[in-house]
């Protein structure tokens, strides 16, 4: 069966997006600098072929195990799940060949019909829950693995459903202070999990848990 899996990026203080990230918020005083927060916490896989060339960002790159492990992320992912607000964003920023090459599940309460995009990619609108989004998911990824995107509610969601196999987390050396926390609202007793992999950069420590 096709394993269900979440790949972040996380700051030391257990952050996955820093206070204010929204495109509405670009200028405003408050949340100035969250860009730069961002970078600062994804800066490592800006640097990486796979992600330069997947999104059209740019050729060249580095190459190496953290490019291996990237490159290995997304041809594993069948399927992927969102929430709106992740989709949201994303509508506006991802280039006109969405980067996931797939099909995705947004959960959503919008009704919109699918959204098909060039390069393999459709986005779905589901408004049934994660439950059955999961269902959905598996028979759209077929062999290949279903990949919980985020943002942090949706992988809570997943995460208290019982059904992540593997956390793939690059935690960088930042600290954030306050923003999304990824584990919050995780129900008792949360799932267990193992060590399984660590590739150690200067960038971000890149960390592969799997259930226990």
């Amino acid at each position: 069966m096709s394993k269900v899996f979440v790949n972040i990026g996380l700051s030391l203080d257990g952050y996955m997006a820093p206070e204010g990230m929204s495109i509405e918020h670009w200028d405003h005083p408050e949340y100035h600098d969250w860009g730069a927060r961002w970078g600062a916490l994804m800066g490592w896989i800006l640097k990486q072929q796979y992600f330069r060339e997947n999104l059209l960002f740019a050729s060249g790159g580095e190459t190496g195990p953290v490019n291996d492990r990237l490159r290995s992320t997304m041809e594993r992912s069948g399927a992927y799940i969102m929430g709106k607000r992740m989709f949201d964003a994303g509508e506006r920023s991802w280039p006109e060949e969405a980067p996931f090459h797939a099909p995705v599940l947004v959960l959503t309460h919008e009704q919109r019909e699918p959204w098909v995009r060039p390069g393999g990619t459709t986005f779905h609108f589901f408004n049934e829950g994660p439950a059955k989004a999961l269902e959905k998911a598996r028979a759209l990824a077929g062999s290949r693995d279903i990949r919980i995107s985020g943002g942090a509610d949706v992988i809570q969601q997943y995460m208290n459903l019982g059904v992540i196999d593997e956390l793939e987390i690059a935690l960088a050396p930042i600290l954030f202070g306050s923003g999304r926390r990824l584990f919050e609202n995780l129900h008792d007793p949360a799932p267990l999990f193992r060590i399984d992999d660590v590739l150690d950069t200067p960038d971000a420590t890149h960390l592969r848990y799997v259930r226990a």
